[in-house]
């Protein structure tokens, strides 16, 4: 697909999986309001990737054009409200049921392709696609009965869902021509920018929170973003994007493994059926959508 890589790409995506899924661990480690937290996750991350695009890319930055700059923009305005949507349905929901809502993303991505770009879908995709729905509806159902809150966490992370799709579908369009420190230059910028203004808007503090709040951004910048997604991203050009996807869904198992280790939040009967649905439904969608037009993108969580 493209010159030998000098790291294993199929290795690399483990690792991104693995960097990913403390994203959930480490929103519910800290104390800031859900608009922080995703305001500083963006900019930290912008402010470690800028440097290399400045060196290595500053002529394609200038030469981009003002409409794949605004498309860029609306990419980073899906992208932000995606964290903020996602980040608040931690302090509603369990993680076990947010962290499998929110990875339901590539059927939203698929109706998109499909909506928008006139993609087909094959009619085992569409039955996977059903099957994980069904599961986030037994999910929602069992998490009604705890309470309201929990019910509408879920509903959050699924807004979160379809939002990240948005991101995912610009993302799509503009990386075949648009090299990737380019993308996420504007991407991540515009998003760090809308974040920061919503944030002055609403009156969010940008300090003080203690030692390890600050420990937490620099985590979900560095670990997460930095070494999960944008890794997914350079894997893309070595390995089917139906790999990456379907590797992606070890995240909410290891999102769940470590709320289970750490804050002794372990998923119900009911939460596991669901997520048993979700994840084989998902599994037969991705597999199958990747035989057709239709590219299925990883989550960027």
């Amino acid at each position: 697909m493209s010159s030998k890589p000098i790291v294993n790409p199929y290795l690399a995506v483990l690792a991104g999986v693995f960097a990913v899924s403390f994203s959930a661990l480490f929103v519910r480690l800290t104390t800031a309001p859900a608009l922080t937290i995703a305001t500083y996750r963006l900019l930290i991350t912008f402010i470690v990737l800028t440097p290399y695009a400045l060196v290595r890319h500053r002529h394609d930055l200038v030469a981009l054009s003002w409409r794949e700059r605004g498309l860029a923009a609306a990419s980073g305005l899906c992208l932000a409200l995606h964290f903020v949507t996602w980040f608040t349905s931690l302090r509603y929901t369990s993680v076990a049921s947010s962290v499998v809502l929110v990875t339901t993303q590539p059927i939203f991505v698929v109706i998109g392709s499909w909506i928008f770009f006139r993609e087909k879908i094959s009619r085992m995709a569409m039955v996977g696609g059903l099957l994980a729905l069904v599961g986030s509806f037994i999910i929602g159902a069992s998490d009604f009965q705890i309470g309201r809150d929990a019910f509408w966490g879920d509903l959050l992370a699924l807004t979160a869902a379809i939002l990240v799709s948005g991101y995912l579908l610009i993302g799509r369009r503009m990386r075949g021509d648009v090299a990737l420190p380019v993308y996420t230059f504007y991407t991540y910028g515009s998003s760090a920018a809308v974040l920061a203004v919503a944030s002055l808007a609403t009156a969010t503090p940008f300090a003080p929170y203690p030692a390890h709040d600050w420990l937490v951004f620099c985590a979900l910048a560095v670990v997460c973003t930095v070494f999960g997604h944008t890794v997914f991203n350079w894997a893309l050009r070595y390995v089917q994007a139906s790999v990456v996807s379907v590797s992606v869904l070890g995240e909410p198992l290891g999102a769940i493994l470590w709320a289970s280790v750490f804050l002794r939040e372990f998923p119900t009967l009911r939460q596991f059926i669901g997520a048993c649905f979700i994840f084989g439904g998902l599994f037969i969608f991705t597999r199958f959508a990747a035989g057709s037009k239709t590219a299925v993108i990883p989550t960027h969580d």
